[in-house]
């Protein structure tokens, strides 16, 4: 006889049935895994051996031959561990033959029969409600594989009481699905005194999805602005959160919590790899730019990057999606992120301040700016300089504008894109406004004939490029909303080329 468990593989977010066959047959006693299993499978076998003997159960003395169907694909990680389990138990005798029929498995063990969490809960359990199925998952995720929506989900902590379970001796609560705790006070743009217009630019960023670049000398307030822009987003749709939420399990980041409607917010160092960043390594994990997905990267110390990392991000940025080419995979990974980026002038950061700044000065600032290349540049929708803020300006009270005020505007301008877009099918349509192109720009973002020949002459003299041409009508149908205006007059286009960067060469 031959038990079958069915499980999943991975492939990015998504999933490939996997059929776990297990038979004993007479001969010499062993335990082959086959199947093209990668170490952490390969090792199952003792894992399972010690599961099986803590709860009383010993190995038969036969030839035992596990086989992971369809066996020309790779087949990765510790959740194979239960499915495996579970066939043996079914060739042993231990649970009826028909007992796992109608349900998917995944689940790490450990050598004392406890299922312990793994990567990967969520798509798995929305793979067995496509395939018509129940999900067998650790107790600890069971509140995670709630969200894939109505199934049945035996969420067990160990062996046994899976075993109970499956036999009807016992039956497991059914597991609700589970929020993240709240991400507790974020830090408010009333902290920050001075920089009006760095704060503008923040609130046009929110309102609109735009990439914004902060340049200025140390000290400026660059990273305490990029670090109160997730108190001024709003909170992630039910469709956002969940596209989140899968890959952040596949990442194995939501083990130990639950689905969050708080948007990603990723700032890594800027000794990151390409691989990182974008994605990859051995098993074409997600990076940060995926991982960020829906919500806000943040890269602080821009040049200081290496530039085959940033330039890896172009593509990213341009199509919402990072593809991860290796000899053994290709995946494709959700990357539909806000840019916001910080950067010095030059490599002391005083260009301006001609008692600080170096003696190459401007030559430095040319080399260190050359560092990002101009299509990265042109990627960005809003460009702004932050000056050193003068001790006067910090001697001031609090500004009486906070995040809360701010966010409200915020919110009311997504409200507007929203409705703009709701009837556009859904796989067309934008859910804000850097996120628009095509036919569905020039719908909503024609400027009056006034704006349109500033924009037309200053595209001219700018030798503004037809990526930098759309950017900038972009950022001005997020003004407009902003003014709840629905026309696109001369004032949004000229605010809208005052953010557009220029870049210089030497």
């Amino acid at each position: 006889m031959v038990a079958h468990v069915t499980t999943v593989a991975f492939h990015g977010i998504d999933t490939m049935p996997i059929d776990v066959q297990v038979q004993l047959t007479s001969g010499l006693p062993s335990f082959a895994v086959v199947g093209l299993p990668d170490k952490a499978v390969a090792e199952s076998r003792e894992r399972v051996r010690g599961a099986l003997a803590a709860i009383g159960l010993a190995l038969p003395p036969k030839r035992i031959t596990v086989n992971l169907s369809p066996a020309d694909v790779q087949k990765e990680g510790s959740h194979f561990d239960l499915p495996i389990a579970l066939g043996m138990l079914v060739a042993m005798e231990a649970i009826p033959s028909d007992a796992l029929d109608g349900y998917l498995a995944l689940g790490e063990l450990g050598l004392d029969g406890r299922i312990a969490p793994v990567a990967g809960v969520l798509p798995a359990a929305m793979a067995a409600i496509a395939m018509d199925k129940a999900l067998i998952c650790p107790a600890a995720q069971g509140g995670e594989a709630a969200w894939a929506g109505e199934m049945e989900i035996a969420a067990a902590p160990d062996l046994i009481a899976l075993i109970n379970h499956l036999n009807g001796s016992q039956m497991m609560a059914v597991p609700q699905p589970k929020l993240a705790p709240p991400p507790g006070e974020l830090p408010d743009l009333a902290d920050i005194k001075g920089q009006e217009t760095a704060k503008r630019a923040l609130e046009i960023a929110a309102a609109g999805g735009h990439n914004l670049l902060l340049m200025g000398p140390p000290g400026a307030g660059k990273s305490m602005l990029a670090s109160r822009l997730p108190g001024i987003l709003p909170p992630m749709s039910a469709t956002e959160a969940l596209e989140v939420s899968m890959i952040h399990s596949v990442a194995g980041l939501m083990i130990d919590s639950g689905l969050s409607h708080a948007r990603p917010f990723r700032d890594p160092h800027h000794s990151s790899s390409t691989p990182a960043l974008v994605g990859g390594g051995q098993r074409a994990k997600p990076g940060e730019v995926s991982l960020a997905h829906n919500g806000v990267l943040f890269l602080d110390e821009l040049p200081e990057f290496q530039r085959g990392a940033l330039e890896s991000l172009r593509q990213p940025l341009e199509t919402g999606r990072a593809v991860v080419a290796r000899v053994n995979a290709h995946v494709t990974y959700p990357a539909r992120v806000q840019l916001i980026a910080a950067m010095n002038p030059c490599r002391c950061g005083h260009l301006d301040d001609p008692d600080l700044a170096c003696s190459r000065a401007p030559r430095c600032a040319l080399d260190y700016q050359a560092k990002i290349s101009g299509p990265l540049f042109d990627r960005i929708d809003l460009s702004i300089d932050v000056p050193a803020v003068r001790a006067s300006d910090l001697s001031r009270p609090p500004p009486a504008e906070g995040s809360k005020e701010v966010a409200a505007r915020v919110a009311a301008a997504r409200a507007i894109q929203t409705a703009r877009f709701a009837s556009l099918p859904e796989a067309q349509r934008p859910r804000t406004n850097a996120m628009a192109d095509g036919k569905i720009l020039e719908d909503i973002a024609t400027p009056d004939a006034e704006g349109r020949k500033l924009l037309t002459d200053a595209a001219d003299r700018l030798k503004l490029s037809a990526r930098g041409y759309h950017r900038v009508l972009r950022v001005a149908r997020t003004l407009a909303d902003l003014d709840n205006s629905p026309t696109l007059r001369r004032l949004h286009i000229a605010e809208a080329l005052s953010y557009r960067r220029v870049q210089v060469r030497g």
